[in-house]
């Protein structure tokens, strides 16, 4: 009888790397047939993992088959090709349900992944940083727990043997406890991580250091366009996910101010909901950011998809209403020359640059210097007699220069403080901008 493999996407069940697994891939378009540019991506995520293909089956349904996903016919044929491929793994673009995967795991005689697994095993390979890699097994985890449902024949069998006798629990159900136990361990540190993250944010506010997110999709060329602007050696690749870990580092603007720009994590199309959730906090820099620049390869075809895609990914994680400029990266691939598109109201909308040369960067630094517009603001505040802790943190930021009082009540303070500073003081004190004179 098949011994069903462990389950743990590609690698083995000590954690370590296989060498080259052999990877079928199987692309089903649902109601409308599959797009080169879809199997294109899909084959650069299996390759993204490490894996050589061996193989590929398309087909279309008008929905998928409940039991097998691809029906039975289709997946004889994946079975049949598998078995003369001598594949290791049988890759779905698609997401799977738990009894999908098991049954066709059966019928293939071979490990089964599916879209949210494959994403998960690249990952879980990226990962460098302490909290990358919290999320990533948390993912894995909250991933696997959805799995553990008469998944292995051994897991429906109580404990026996010598010394191995108990007071009757199964072993799934040591295994979900342990899960929980571990994922429950996983929310904790994390919080803790998350708890300091929001306290250097609160610090860096209050200094009035703006934050500036890269976001795009996966492959853009969000972390070259970092390192060219910040000097910094983060890793690149022409693969995707190449960076996972969020990176700040500080970049010089006009009139000798600092900001700090964040490279997040790329996005691709149906990026699966767990991983969103996962990665919500490695996307805190991006919801918390003065403006997002959305790298765009200028060179894709598709790139008016994958900018949709993107902001559509942004909204899920509540940073779809934060002022963009797009930027138009590798302009140098379609001869485009670099500068600067601007909207009605003289802000830059789009600016085309090559982060590969460097051409364009300089105006991409002085846009974001037009954007944030000064540093300091210079002006005078009217507080009423309920607004003492407003007026508290004011004095204890030493913002205040003078401050008199009026006939109507109401306090006027002459102050100098950092305009980020100013405007999250405004909305935490529910300070109305009829109030703040320049």
């Amino acid at each position: 009888m098949f011994d069903r493999p462990q389950r743990g996407g590609l690698h083995t069940a000590t954690g370590e790397r296989r060498s080259a697994d052999r990877a079928l891939l199987v692309r089903v378009g649902i109601r409308t047939p599959a797009t080169d540019e879809e199997i294109s991506e899909f084959k650069s995520l299996v390759h993204s993992a490490g894996a050589d293909i061996v193989g590929f089956i398309g087909g279309n349904r008008k929905a998928p088959d409940s039991r097998l996903f691809v029906g039975s016919g289709k997946a004889q044929e994946v079975a049949d090709l598998a078995k003369s491929e001598k594949a290791d793994v049988v890759i779905f673009d698609h997401a799977l349900s738990p009894s999908q995967e098991r049954n066709l795991e059966e019928l293939l005689q071979c490990r089964v992944l599916d879209r949210t697994g494959l994403i998960l095993d690249i990952f879980a390979q990226r990962a460098r940083s302490f909290e990358g890699k919290l999320q990533v097994e948390l993912a894995q985890l909250k991933h696997l727990s959805t799995r553990l449902v008469r998944g292995w024949t051994h897991l429906e069998r109580q404990k026996g043997g010598i010394g191995l006798r108990g007071p009757g629990e199964t072993q799934l159900e040591t295994d979900r406890r342990l899960l929980g136990v571990r994922i429950k361990h996983l929310n904790a540190r994390l919080e803790k991580v998350l708890t300091q993250r929001e306290t250097t944010r609160q610090d860096r506010k209050r200094n009035g250091i703006a934050t500036i997110a890269l976001v795009g999709y996966t492959n853009a060329g969000k972390s070259t366009l970092f390192n060219r602007m910040t000097g910094a050696e983060a890793y690149t690749a022409d693969q995707l996910f190449a960076t996972l870990d969020p990176t700040l580092r500080r970049i010089e603007l006009p009139d000798a101010r600092v900001a700090l720009l964040a490279d997040t994590v790329g996005f691709v199309r149906q990026l699966p909901h767990e991983l969103v959730a996962a990665f919500r906090s490695t996307l805190q820099e991006a919801r918390e950011s003065a403006v997002l620049l959305h790298v765009v390869d200028a060179a894709d075809p598709e790139r008016s998809d994958r900018i949709a895609q993107v902001n559509e990914v942004l909204t899920e994680v509540g940073a779809g209403t934060l002022p963009q400029i797009e930027v138009f990266n590798k302009c140098d691939l379609i001869d485009e020359p670099a500068h600067v598109e601007f909207d009605d109201q003289g802000q830059a909308r789009r600016i085309w640059l090559s982060a590969r040369t460097g051409a364009g960067c300089d105006l991409l630094i002085a846009a974001l210097g037009h954007f944030l517009g000064p540093s300091i603001a210079q002006c005078r505040i009217r507080l009423g007699p309920e607004s003492g802790r407003a007026r508290a943190r004011l004095y204890a930021t030493g913002a205040v220069r003078q401050e008199k009082a009026l006939d109507s009540g109401e306090l006027e303070l002459e102050i100098s403080m950092p305009v980020l500073a100013l405007e999250q003081l405004c909305r935490s004190e529910h300070i109305n901008p009829e109030q703040v004179l320049f």
